[in-house]
């Protein structure tokens, strides 16, 4: 592992990014939370804790609502078999929607109105942006699998503001190594006009620019835009040698667009928020390559197939479609299982006392045991220790923000199917 002190860089080494524990990456005080302390609870508990989604279900990150509800699920599963007092009942899953849609105004009354411990969600930033005081203003947790907005370090959230995904910081500084390491020199991007693409854009121009490149011409579009006909042309006036795009859904017409004036695929480099597997996808063109084009994600260490095996055999057992696409699944995952811990650490599912357990059972205290599954950490804090999780989505270890100082961000790549790969192991 590299670890980066009182740093906000990260570096790609041999693909893998990777920002160190004491890497304090962002400042401020008024997000995530505190830790709790570490004394036990009785021998014997006896919880119920009720947790909610606000995850895309529709809009124009649906297609990440499949994996992060597979892993909330699996998670509730894993923690209700590890019979150890603490159960999450029927999880409550509900819509987010986007910004154009705005499902998530319904889905978030509802949460608070059952009385939820936490609400899962949601994927957008933006999204999470309009509901999250409410949330505040109601004493109810607020843990994201996917928010990467910069924003959220500084909120001013009560302590009940959490996520497993690494900012942007970390996925712009990759993404801007990656496209100057691939021997680019002259770069044109389009980004989405929200805190997202802003956010993620500055930080990749910032590192682009730094080792050496220049950004021939930037251009953004803003939600509900259905054509980029002046966008592209622009972009290709500019003859880039490489095309960043920063993108939800308008990858189904921005990326055919480009291919078909001729841009090759191999230069194109795509974002979590694009990051698709068209290959598999009946929106995507039929005969339109993206062979050689590469993108980014918060991935954490390397999935095991044993895992994915099983969050697709949960998703279908459910009777669903099996699942195409795993991105934010680990995080999903992650987010109730450290909510469980942190239940049975604080001996209580009141909100605010389960998130101040959140950064000492995420290793954040840096006094606990480490431990990888939900039953072997919660038998560390039956047993009166204090327990580390490292999850899927990697060691995690909260911040005084709520943020993970520890997170990886993946780099992958199209093949002639139409289908990404893995490529920084």
């Amino acid at each position: 592992m590299s670890v980066f002190t009182r740093s906000r860089t990260a570096t790609v080494l041999g693909g893998l990014a990777i920002v160190g524990a004491s890497a304090l990456v962002l400042a401020g005080c008024s997000g995530g939370g505190t830790g709790g302390d570490s004394s036990a609870p009785p021998e014997s508990v006896d919880l119920s804790l009720k947790i909610g989604t606000i995850l895309p279900q529709t809009g124009t990150l649906a297609f990440l609502g499949p994996p992060e509800e597979a892993g909330v699920g699996l998670a509730a599963q894993d923690v209700n078999d590890a019979a150890v007092g603490l159960t999450i009942p029927d999880i409550i899953y509900g819509d987010s929607g986007d910004t154009d849609n705005k499902a998530y105004a319904t889905t978030i009354q509802k949460l608070i109105s059952e009385g939820v411990t936490a609400a899962i969600g949601a994927a957008s930033s933006g999204v999470t942006k309009l509901f999250l005081d409410d949330a505040v203003a109601a004493g109810i947790i607020t843990f994201s699998p996917a928010n990467t907005s910069l924003d959220f370090s500084t909120w001013d959230d009560n302590g009940l503001y959490w996520r497993t995904a690494p900012s942007d910081t970390l996925q712009g500084e990759v993404l801007g190594n990656l496209v100057a390491e691939d021997g680019h020199e002259n770069v044109a991007v389009l980004y989405q006009n929200d805190s997202y693409g802003t956010g993620l854009n500055k930080v990749f121009e910032e590192t682009f620019t730094a080792a050496g490149g220049t950004v021939v011409e930037s251009q953004s579009y803003n939600t509900g835009d259905a054509t980029f006909d002046a966008q592209i042309s622009a972009i290709l006036a500019s003859n880039p040698d490489a095309i960043v795009l920063i993108t939800f859904d308008e990858i189904y017409t921005i990326g055919p667009a480009l291919l078909a004036a001729g841009y090759p695929a191999d230069q194109l480099y795509l974002v979590d928020g694009n990051l698709k597997n068209f290959g598999s996808d009946e929106k995507w063109p039929a005969g339109v390559s993206m062979e050689g084009a590469k993108g980014t994600t918060p991935a954490g260490p390397a999935t095991p197939e044993e895992f994915q095996t099983r969050l697709n055999e949960f998703w279908t057992g459910e009777g669903n479609s099996d699942l195409t696409d795993f991105s934010y699944a680990n995080e999903s995952y992650d987010a109730v299982i450290l909510l469980a811990l942190a239940a049975l650490a604080a001996n209580s599912t009141d909100p605010a006392e389960v998130a101040a357990h959140l950064q000492e059972v995420s290793g954040g205290s840096g006094d606990g045991t480490k431990c990888t599954e939900f039953k072997e950490c919660a038998d560390i804090i039956l047993g009166g220790g204090t327990a580390d999780y490292d999850g899927f989505s990697g060691p995690i270890t909260f911040d005084d923000n709520g943020d993970p100082t520890e997170a990886t961000v993946g780099v992958f790549q199209y093949g002639a199917d139409n289908l990404f790969t893995r490529i920084d192991l």
